[in-house]
């Protein structure tokens, strides 16, 4: 895939997500909402344990568990500012405004995940295909249930529909900037290990899968279309491999 094939997907998907926002009942959304983020769990913990942690450790990467707890530290930190949109949580009342500092947040996250995707075409990190293929689908089932969840806050703000559309859009640039970046970004001009990026994008990702996976329903039981929707998404993820 090209990289500039791969730069219209990406913005693609959180568009995807606005419309499907634009185009169902407000009944819908929440389920929506639910179920797309249950499969991009069960994808994203397939493919951190099927091919982006084997990857990391056999490239003799001695220090990949700290930089992987670091992800999971700087997602839990930026989780702080953003109110866990990442995994679904859509508190903002209805006439109420967007915080900045949500939006900043959850910009910097995608920033950040798009670094590794950019540095494989950059040539500063060596993945093999099916990684490659295997963090950029995580990235993009990923993003179509954020995007569902910031385009629903958009619209349940004071924000009218187009100022809605304005601020997605320059949400779904952030993670083609941060794969541009990433093109031009060498760890190893720092002293870094040419993976510390993944490795820190895989700590991010194994805290939203987790969360998403494991954080309660109601009466804290897991219903059944959530259930299946993870095993869909798990599933799919080992037929990519």
């Amino acid at each position: 895939m090209s990289f500039l094939i791969l730069q219209i997907y990406l913005i693609l998907s959180v568009l995807f997500g606005g419309l499907m926002v634009a185009y169902l009942k407000a009944t819908h959304k929440v389920r929506m909402i639910k179920l797309t983020l249950a499969f991009s769990g069960g994808f994203l913990l397939a493919i951190i344990f099927q091919h982006l942690l084997p990857d990391l450790y056999q490239h003799d990467f001695e220090n990949v568990g700290l930089f992987i707890l670091l992800g999971f530290l700087v997602q839990l930190i930026l989780e702080y500012f953003s109110g866990g949109i990442e995994h679904g949580h859509t508190h903002t009342h209805s006439g109420s405004r967007i915080p900045l500092t949500l939006f900043v947040a959850l910009s910097i996250h995608s920033v950040i995940e798009g670094f590794p995707l950019g540095g494989a075409y950059g040539g500063h990190v060596s993945h093999t295909g099916h990684e490659h293929e295997s963090l950029f689908w995580g990235i993009i089932f990923h993003q179509i249930p954020v995007a569902i969840a910031l385009m629903t806050l958009f619209l349940n703000s004071s924000m009218g529909m187009l100022k809605s559309w304005f601020f997605l859009t320059l949400f779904a640039l952030t993670t083609p900037i941060g794969a541009l970046l990433g093109m031009q970004f060498n760890p190893e001009q720092f002293g870094l290990n040419i993976h510390v990026i993944l490795a820190v994008v895989v700590g991010m990702f194994l805290h939203i899968s987790t969360t998403i996976i494991f954080e309660t329903s109601e009466n804290h039981r897991v219903n059944l279309l959530k259930l299946v929707s993870i095993l869909l998404g798990g599933g799919l993820a080992m037929v990519l491999s």
